[in-house]
């Protein structure tokens, strides 16, 4: 039995245990019926991001359905590498629970706030601004590394870039809502890691 084999089985779990944990989370914030401008994150991120999102999808899932179409962008990883992937893909999921059960109905795809948005500076959000997109840079590195792919992890990074990109009109957005309270919490917060020494 080849390596791509043995690990495919991982790539599905880890892939969809994130769908079954992201997406009641997703349709409870549509719930609202709140139409939100996404063209306020800009033309480009907005065409941009969707586009490397969709590559990136469509790369996974077709590793998931046959690991030998994606062969020509395969990575001749060891499998002690795979592993740590698969363990990154037990962790994510606890660290998106958590994520997502701390922002509850804050949750967007864009950068703007809802008309109930509340300022959460709890849970992980008490140590980074954006744990959400760490989780799904975790997600994607997971996924890379199982399933050896450059491709997979390739799109990975320009997604996350575009996301890093869009957090400043995201956070300008914020602090036109919040004002001082999230001026404050700018200054005592990383935007994706911890700030040392605070």
């Amino acid at each position: 039995m080849n390596a791509d084999a043995v690990f495919r089985p991982y790539v599905i779990a880890i892939f969809v245990v994130m769908i079954m944990i992201t997406l009641p989370f997703r349709i409870k914030s549509q719930s609202t019926g709140e139409k939100l401008d996404r063209m306020q994150e800009g033309l480009f991120i907005l065409v941009a991001l969707r586009l490397a999102g969709a590559a990136l999808w469509i790369g996974a899932i077709a590793f998931m359905i046959n690991p030998a179409s994606m062969a020509w962008a395969s990575m001749p990883l060891p499998d002690r590498i795979r592993w740590v992937g698969v363990a990154l893909g037990v962790v994510t999921p606890l660290l998106l629970a958590w994520t997502l059960n701390t922002l509850g109905p804050n949750l967007t795809d864009t950068v703007v706030t809802r008309q109930a948005h509340t300022l959460v500076t709890r849970g992980p959000y008490r140590w980074v601004r954006h744990p959400f997109y760490d989780c799904m840079a975790l997600f994607v590195l997971s996924l890379g590394l199982v399933a050896a792919n450059w491709f997979v992890l390739a799109a990975g990074v320009v997604v996350f870039t575009l996301l890093a990109v869009r957090t400043r009109i995201e956070e300008e957005k914020l602090l036109a809502r919040f004002g001082d309270p999230y001026r404050a919490y700018l200054k005592r917060t990383g935007r994706f890691l911890p700030r040392v020494g605070r």
